[in-house]
């Protein structure tokens, strides 16, 4: 049996800040350095278009305000960067997954071979590509789960006495939980158990995998540390998988 990587009771917040270290280790870095690389190159371009046309949406709000209220022009640039990037860090990140997926698979199943020492794959290049479909087909039955349940959320944001209490408390719980997710799925899926069975193992250990996706929720939301957030979970939600999830998972197939 492999040792474990983090003591035992260990958090899954935890385990995403081992993720930092992890994506340091000597054979990993190629297979964080490509998904990574395609990141910022979409994110710089992404974000460099947002800007112009943020400056072009500025202008023309001011041009609606009448001449007494024209003192506002240097608060709305700060107040609009500043809500640009929170919004489009969420947005980019989700675009990211189906992006990256492929890549993301092979870096959690790299993880996973240095950290039990087993192969988990012996795929050619061409089976990987052969598996395409069925990869980008997980991602949508994980955006199918989160649709219907995001769509419902949002409406408490427009109930009087909810919305400005509870819903952002209950909207980041959700985003934590499906963080979790998110992340988790890889090393699942690099072991083809289906999206059901994982849903119930994460369900059956809850606290792991919630504190787990509130650190990358938490993470996710900072301008540019969102860039490395999806190595840096990958790596951390493998590591857990392997901790606490794998042995329990596989004796039952």
């Amino acid at each position: 049996m492999n040792r474990p990587i983090l003591p035992a009771g260990a958090s899954g917040a935890t385990y995403f800040i081992k993720g930092f270290e992890l994506i340091r280790t000597k054979g990993l870095r190629r297979f964080v350095l490509l998904p990574l690389s395609v990141n910022l190159v979409l994110f710089s371009v992404a974000f460099y278009w947002l800007f112009q046309q943020l400056s072009q949406w500025i202008d023309q709000l001011m041009a609606s305000l009448p001449d007494w209220l024209s003192w506002l022009d240097w608060a709305l640039w700060p107040l609009a960067v500043v809500t640009v990037l929170v919004v489009f860090s969420f947005i980019f990140s989700s675009v990211m997954n189906w992006i990256a997926a492929p890549f993301n698979g092979l870096l959690a199943e790299q993880v996973e071979r240095r950290l039990t020492g087993k192969t988990v794959n012996d795929d050619s290049f061409t089976d990987v590509l052969k598996d395409l479909p069925r990869v980008l087909g997980r991602e949508w039955q994980k955006l199918k789960y989160y649709l219907p349940r995001a769509l419902l959320l949002l409406i408490l944001f427009v109930i009087p006495g909810i919305g400005q209490t509870f819903a952002p408390v209950i909207w980041f719980m959700f985003s934590a939980w499906m963080m979790a997710i998110q992340y988790l799925d890889y090393p699942f899926d690099n072991h083809k158990i289906h999206f059901g069975v994982m849903r119930t193992a994460l369900g059956e250990r809850k606290g792991p995998a919630f504190t787990f996706g509130a650190a990358v929720a938490a993470f996710a939301m900072i301008p540019v540390v969102n860039l490395v957030v999806m190595p840096v979970a990958i790596c951390g939600a493998t590591a857990l998988w392997v901790d606490q999830y794998r042995n329990p998972t596989l004796s039952r197939l």
